[in-house]
């Protein structure tokens, strides 16, 4: 990709990419940003000459971005929404006339709260959008440059300098495995630790509550297997013999589905305490208070006290 000189580069580009990413289509994201077809389709070409990149190629009745197109849009998108929130009247935020994108960082467990913030924003703000992404490493740092709006994060990890937060509750535990497992037949903490595991890779930050707990009752449990999300737990219970040690609304929505049973765990487990974050600079943002006034009561209704 040949040298770019942001003096000469138009970021209204950006805007006609953002929106062609999310539509991907010409006639829809014309349609989108109300111009005609040949706009977007001049804008498109001089992003591709500008990158060097095809950017979004036509795979039948839709376009298909490249690796370059969906690495871009990770780090325009943040940037696009910063400038937004610069340029816009900190003082007024109209929920039914706004047209602001909300990020979001939750695990995906929430997926239930992520739908029914949706459902609430629909209809109090129906042209607002929210962006949910999974935590990562550094999305404390994110928080705090105002690159993510609101997280949903353990409490027991140190916030840095500008990150303010609030205690939402916390995650209380069960023990999940396929219908009929033969553990479950005379549970004890002796048939916890006899049965091989399922676990998730949350990260090399956060010490496993469930380990620590086993070690504190002289329990340790073998590990046959890491996933990287919450979300491919179900499936693979249901096809095993093992069992997974999770937060009880990581299996709300899959626990019928897949036809598995949940027991108490069967030596003392805290619960896990979360906590809301964002960026303390951004805590008087009307739209922000907006935001955390309606998912507060929505986590907190889903998380054990």
């Amino acid at each position: 990709m040949k040298e770019i000189d942001l003096r000469r580069f138009d970021l209204n580009l950006l805007v006609v990419f953002d929106v062609l990413m999310i539509e991907r289509s010409v006639t829809r994201a014309a349609a989108r940003l109300g111009r005609t077809q040949s706009a977007v389709s001049h804008s498109l070409s001089r992003l591709r000459d500008q990158f060097g990149d095809p950017l979004l190629i036509k795979s039948g009745l839709r376009m298909q971005p490249t690796a370059f197109a969906l690495d871009l849009i990770e780090q325009a998108r943040p940037m696009l929404g910063g400038i937004q929130r610069v340029i816009s009247p900190q003082h007024i935020f109209d929920p039914s006339n706004s047209l602001r994108v909300f990020r979001i960082a939750s695990p995906d467990f929430t997926l239930t709260l992520f739908a029914d913030l949706l459902c609430r924003l629909r209809s109090e703000a129906p042209s607002v959008s929210v962006e949910w992404t999974a935590p990562r490493e550094p999305t404390l740092l994110d928080v705090a440059g105002g690159l993510i709006d609101i997280a949903i994060l353990p409490a027991e990890l140190r916030l840095p300098q500008g990150v303010a937060g609030e205690a939402v509750g916390a995650l209380g535990w069960r023990c999940f495995g396929r219908r009929g497992h033969a553990a479950f037949s005379q549970w004890s903490a002796k048939s916890w630790a006899r049965w091989p595991h399922l676990a998730v890779r949350v990260g090399d930050n956060l010490t496993s509550p469930v380990n620590v707990a086993a070690a504190a009752a002289g329990l340790e449990r073998t590990i046959a297997g890491w996933v990287p999300h919450f979300s491919a737990i179900a499936p693979i219970l249901a096809g095993s013999d093992l069992l997974a040690t999770l937060p009880m609304v990581a299996m709300t929505e899959t626990l019928h589905a897949y036809k598995l049973d949940s027991m108490e765990v069967p030596f003392p487990i805290a619960p896990l305490p979360h906590a809301m974050v964002w960026c303390s600079g951004r805590s008087r943002d009307p739209g922000l208070i907006w935001l955390r006034d309606r998912l507060r009561p929505i986590v907190k209704r889903n998380f054990a006290n």
